[in-house]
């Protein structure tokens, strides 16, 4: 089935680089307590959860001597 070619202005784009707005946008609104509570929980949850899985997973990055070479240390130190 054919496709129905439409032409497309393209002239929007051309004068949207040139278009400057006469009315500027509202001001923010001032964050409330809530939500800046609310914002400093998220950051101390996340911090918190940083810091418990390094607290948790340090033991995995500990080298440790594999009972093998403990016990030929062991060996050689008794003669």
């Amino acid at each position: 089935m054919p496709r129905r070619r439409e032409p497309v202005p393209f002239a929007f784009v051309a004068e949207a680089d040139r278009f400057r707005s006469n009315v500027t946008p509202p001001p923010p609104e001032p964050a409330s307590a809530g939500r800046i509570a609310g914002r400093c929980l998220l950051g101390l949850t996340i911090v918190a959860a940083l810091m418990g899985s390094l607290v948790l997973g340090m033991p995995a990055l500990t080298i440790t001597h594999s009972p093998a070479e403990t016990q030929q240390s062991q060996v050689s130190h008794g003669r």
